[in-house]
Formats: C-alpha cells, sequence, structure tokens
C-alpha cells in the first residue's frame, strides 16, 4: 500500500492547515501586487498626461516597473499556494 497520497492522521491535519495558510497568504500577496501594479499604472498615466512626450518615458518606466512587481508578486503567491498544497512539481 502507498502512502503517497496518504491525507489521515498528523500529515492530514498538516496538509489542511499549510494549505489554509498558503492560499490565505498567497491571496494577500495577490491583492497586494494588484493594487501596486494598479496604482503604478495609474501613475505613470498621470505622469505622461500632465508631461506629455516629454515625460513619456518616466510615465512608462513607472507603470512598466508597477505591472512587473505585479508578475513577480503573483508568482511567488502561486509558489507559496503550491507550498501550502504540499505541490512538489506543479508544473508537471
Amino acid at each position: 500500500m502507498s502512502d503517497k497520497n496518504n491525507n489521515s492522521g498528523i500529515t492530514g491535519a498538516g496538509k489542511v492547515v499549510t494549505s489554509t495558510l498558503g492560499n490565505t497568504v498567497g491571496g494577500l500577496a495577490n491583492t497586494v501586487g494588484g493594487v501596486v501594479g494598479a496604482a503604478s499604472r495609474g501613475i505613470g498615466e498621470t505622469v505622461n498626461s500632465a508631461t506629455g512626450g516629454i515625460g513619456r518615458p518616466l510615465g512608462d518606466g513607472i507603470a512598466n516597473v508597477g505591472t512587473g512587481v505585479e508578475g513577480g508578486v503573483a508568482s511567488v503567491a502561486q509558489g507559496v499556494k503550491d507550498a501550502g498544497e504540499w505541490k512538489t512539481n506543479p508544473k508537471k
């Protein structure tokens, strides 16, 4: 009998706790990342609108940095969720 998918006893309880914690932390991280991304895009657009072509590189840069942070945080959040669910190699 293989215990590869054993979800009873201490292992099962541990999975419930870590899954809940992982999903909570991952969800909060996604929220923060989304707020940072949206805020930076808004600031970038404001800079572009206020300065015209002169400020466009700065405005676009601010927007791009925030979008990059948002993507990075989303990746980390997914890793936290996967770890909480005890996924050893979720890409497969």
